[in-house]
């Protein structure tokens, strides 16, 4: 597909199943290709990603509303629930992550650089992450990213054996598209694009 196409097929889907158009070999192979391929300054490569097939995103996500209910009014939980249900349904979820321990090392390496080396790493989780956003839609998988951090980060790092260097940044549910996105509605491009000659 090309680029431009691709790039409006790429939407924010809520509604999930765990039926998946594509092997679940070709999905874990392209979320390898965009961890390999996405750039990073001083090619840095700072970013960690983990992918939790049905049964361990399940448990995140069960785990996910009861951190929720503690915190939420029980009349307004209600809403909250059928949110965290809807990504629970789906085949999987990514989860997106920084090393800070690799961070610190190039702010070490790089003195003169060392204020910037967080919001390029910023930059280059966004990257990753539309990356891999993209490659699931373009072959029809839907997704979202959410972020329930750090109210989950605990639970993550206890449940995954994630390292305590690595920041949780999002969370992408994916999975079979049970309903589209609404159409989306869009701010005139003289307000945000500006062309000089």
């Amino acid at each position: 597909m090309d680029f431009i196409p691709l790039i409006h097929t790429r939407r924010s889907i809520y509604q999930l199943n765990s039926e998946l158009p594509v092997s679940a070999k070709i999905v874990e192979q392209a979320i390898a290709n965009s961890i390999l391929e996405c750039p990073t300054a001083f090619n840095s490569q700072t970013g960690r990603v983990v992918l939790l097939w049905k049964k361990s995103s399940d448990i995140l996500w069960q785990n996910i509303a009861s951190l929720l209910q503690q915190q939420i009014p029980a009349e307004k939980f209600h809403k909250t629930k059928s949110k965290i249900d809807s990504f629970s349904a789906g085949a999987g979820t990514i989860l997106f992550f920084s090393d800070n321990k690799a961070i610190e090392e190039l702010q070490k390496q790089y003195p003169l650089y060392s204020k910037n080396f967080i919001s390029w790493d910023e930059q280059s989780a966004g990257m990753l992450q539309y990356m891999i956003w993209t490659s699931l839609a373009e072959k029809g998988i839907g997704a979202s990213l959410q972020h329930y951090n750090p109210i989950i980060d605990s639970f993550v790092q206890s449940q995954y054996q994630i390292p305590q260097h690595w920041r949780l940044l999002s969370q992408m549910p994916f999975g079979g598209i049970t309903q589209l996105a609404d159409t989306k509605s869009y701010l005139p491009l003289n307000i945000r694009y500006k062309i000089f000659s």
